[in-house]
């Protein structure tokens, strides 16, 4: 047995692997990844695949970046860690000052200026689920107990997480253990298929779009706002249901019904955060603030586990009193932990040194360009962008599509992970013209050879 084939069976004996029906790895290989840089990701014999789903949407500046590498290994070599219940540290301490400043701020200037870490994007959405509740029974309204979400939406798989979770292919097996959301309406957009000749695809979903949805939303909120703790949205862009896009006009609608109906919005910006819908936060392009904004993922750079959720002085102050009862007693082990924090630092300079969110919108245009022969092919339709995430679907009643086009990208040379029929490009963005030719290539020859068969 060589050493190669030693570690995938090794892996198969003892890791569970995320997401996975292990099973099927009977017939569907894992990929042992030696390394990484840029773009790419080296496997044990030294074949590349460029990561065109930045390995589960973090990775904003490529594989072993530099400049976040050092910044990363000076702070292991001053501190690893330290509990943050009674203690604190220089990068934390920083982290949530820049994060205050960058976050978005209402329009009569609250801004969210506390920071409450934890490890990963389920753990933020569970910080602010709870948040909200104990606000609500500090501040004398208890019977705010229940969630409004959007349907088809994914906040995470932790319990409470799942509860706001509209998905059935992840919920379903877990009803006993849930509570029940109230799900409400997303705007759904009629989209014309795409073509060279067809306008820019960068507004996915028209202002009309919105109207429904947030009729449907303010009807909901009449009848049950008095049990409404919060509102939960991924803005802009749903990703797990197939990168659904809508509409700016939605994020203000529900923005102001929420504060119309007291009710909290809590923005899960765990993927659409840190320039991913083409401005720092999705929740820019709506000019409006969440009164909780969950953050993870790109957070690090791709890095390290580290989410946060950043809140309003409001809310802060109805924690804030003698009764230990009234406390957010809520902690992680790794809260706040200094390498993370760093290389969140790290990012955070990359963004401001380069002025990224400007270069993306160039480097989307290009991309967009070079893919639009993508959208000419007779099965895709609804292709669309925002910011530097790319989707469509493909027509077919191929069960077995997604993994069929996995493993064929695969032996071209790109890492794709399509959702069901949705295949989708998030990059990191330090992609360049050569790597967005080997993605549209190899992304065109996959699909013509799984329709073709």
């Amino acid at each position: 047995m060589s050493a190669n084939d030693d570690l995938l069976a090794r892996s198969l004996r003892h890791v569970w692997h995320p997401c996975t029906q292990m099973k099927q790895h009977q017939t569907w290989p894992l990929v042992p990844i030696e390394r990484g840089e840029g773009v790419w990701l080296y496997d044990v014999d030294g074949h590349r695949y460029l990561d065109a789903v930045s390995s589960w949407w973090v990775n904003l500046f490529g594989h072993c970046n530099p400049r976040i590498n050092a910044p990363v290994a000076a702070q292991l070599n001053t501190l690893e860690h330290v509990m943050l219940a009674g203690f604190t540290h220089r990068p934390v301490v920083e982290l949530s000052e820049r994060l205050g400043e960058l976050a978005p701020r209402a329009a009569d200037g609250t801004r969210l200026g506390h920071a409450s870490y934890g490890s990963d994007g389920a753990s933020a959405v569970e910080i602010a689920l709870k948040m909200s509740f104990h606000y609500w029974r500090n501040t004398g309204r208890p019977g705010k107990q229940r969630f409004a979400a959007l349907a088809d939406s994914y906040h995470g798989e932790t319990l409470g997480a799942l509860s706001v979770t509209g998905l059935a292919f992840f919920r379903d097996a877990y009803d006993a253990l849930l509570r029940v959301p109230l799900i409400v309406p997303v705007p759904m957009p009629e989209r014309p298929r795409a073509s060279t000749t067809s306008p820019a695809p960068d507004a996915p979903c028209c202002a009309e779009c919105a109207v429904p949805a947030l009729v449907a939303l303010e009807a909901e909120f009449a009848r049950s706002h008095e049990t409404i703790a919060a509102l939960i949205v991924e803005p802009l862009v749903q990703g797990a249901a197939g990168m659904r896009m809508y509409h700016p006009d939605y994020l203000r609608g529900a923005r102001e019904l929420c504060t119309r109906y007291r009710v909290h919005l809590i923005a899960d910006e765990i993927m659409t955060g840190m320039g991913r819908t083409g401005t720092m936060f999705a929740c820019e392009q709506a000019a409006i603030a969440p009164d909780f904004l969950c953050l993870s993922k790109g957070l690090t750079g791709g890095y390290l586990p580290l989410s946060v959720v950043l809140t309003t002085d409001d809310v802060y102050g109805a924690f804030y009193d003698d009764d230990n009862a009234r406390a957010f007693l809520h902690s992680h082990s790794y809260t706040g932990n200094p390498l993370a924090c760093s290389a969140a630092l790290a990012t955070l300079d990359l963004f401001a040194d380069d002025d990224v969110i400007v270069a993306n919108r160039s480097l989307a245009a290009r991309l967009t360009e070079r893919a639009l022969e993508l959208a000419d092919l007779p099965q895709v339709r609804n292709f669309r962008h925002l910011g530097m995430i790319w989707g469509f679907e493909v027509d077919t009643v191929d069960p077995e599509f997604s993994r069929r086009l996995f493993n064929a990208a695969l032996a071209r040379g790109v890492l794709l992970r399509p959702i069901g029929n949705t295949v989708y490009f998030m990059p990191p963005y330090v992609i360049d013209e050569a790597a967005i030719e080997h993605l549209v290539v190899g992304t065109r020859d996959a699909l013509r050879a799984c329709l073709a068969a």
